[in-house]
């Protein structure tokens, strides 16, 4: 049986008190890194070739969970946000909704009590975005669904009925996509059909089972198709190998990790504060800051939203 691998981090990139960092994404052509702060209604970014003196905040009109670059752009951006689908203006700080995902069939008050969460794009330009119920409103029920919004802006129901939709990524040959429901602590794999954007043969990849407090949330690939994912309350990012086996460990010195994101050959992951402090007094510290392991492998690149 080979060894796994292991790491350990003993202190943030950035000593940040984020109440939910997520979203960690690597600008290769500027080397800047951004995350948001969803609890906080917050941007984050750093200048990778600076250090952590260029971290700036900027504070948003409405809390965002996820973003992408859009094809011909390095000023706008899109976003999952509160009501659905938006693009977000750097240059001026403005926040413009393009396809609020709710409407009269959903039912009265959905969306104040529901928010986007987790969301990436495919290789053919579409963005995948999962929505959940906004913990400020309602502790998360099954209502919460998974969304494709295509370059012509139609928008899909690929997934209905889940609770925490987190990471959603690709197999390098476009065959395969992966998907995190936390609650279940399952990570889902479907058949991808990369012309269409279909979606079928749902089956569990991997379920985590170490212990009965911690979740699989976001999760980043490497080029040798692994999959990074941070376990939301055991303080441990799991590399975890395409036939759904834990090959590396990333000891992380706090609990509720959520994110991570490659830049280079390093691993940065975001996390959120401590939920128990009173239980957990050594989480508290690190909860909600930035952290960088170097772990000599690369992810996967991003893909930019192909607007019509």
């Amino acid at each position: 049986m080979a060894d796994i691998q292991r790491w350990k981090v003993n202190k943030p990139y950035l000593h940040l008190h984020c109440g939910l960092g997520e979203a960690p994404y690597y600008e290769e052509s500027s080397q800047i890194l951004r995350f948001v702060d969803i609890v906080k209604k917050k941007l984050h970014t750093v200048d990778l070739k600076e250090g952590p003196a260029s971290h700036k905040t900027i504070d948003l009109e409405s809390a965002i969970s996820t973003t992408a670059h859009i094809e011909g752009t390095d000023d706008e951006l899109i976003v999952g946000a509160k009501l659905g689908y938006a693009y977000y203006k750097r240059s001026l700080g403005k926040l413009e909704y393009i396809k609020k995902v709710w409407n009269d069939s959903d039912g009265s008050g959905k969306e104040e009590r529901m928010r986007c969460n987790d969301g990436a794009v495919d290789r053919a330009g579409r963005y995948w975005v999962g929505t959940m119920n906004d913990p400020k409103v309602k502790a998360p029920t099954d209502e919460g669904v998974l969304f494709r919004l295509d370059p012509d802006m139609t928008l899909h129901r690929m997934i209905e009925n889940v609770t925490i939709p987190n990471g959603i990524g690709w197999s390098a040959d476009d065959k395969k996509m992966f998907f995190v429901d936390s609650p279940t602590r399952n990570i889902f794999v479907f058949d991808f059909d990369l012309k269409t954007g279909n979606i079928s043969n749902r089956a569990v990849f991997f379920h985590y089972n170490d212990d009965e407090e911690s979740v699989p949330d976001g999760f980043a690939m490497d080029i040798e198709g692994n999959l990074w994912t941070a376990i939301c309350g055991s303080g441990k990012v799991l590399k975890i190998s395409l036939e759904g086996k834990v090959i590396g460990v990333v000891e992380m010195p706090t609990r509720m990790i959520s994110c991570p994101g490659f830049a280079g050959e390093d691993l940065f992951v975001t996390s959120a504060e401590e939920e128990e402090p009173d239980r957990y007094p050594n989480s508290v510290e690190y909860g909600g800051s930035l952290f960088r392991v170097h772990v000599g492998v690369t992810g996967l690149p991003s893909h930019r939203f192909r607007r019509s």
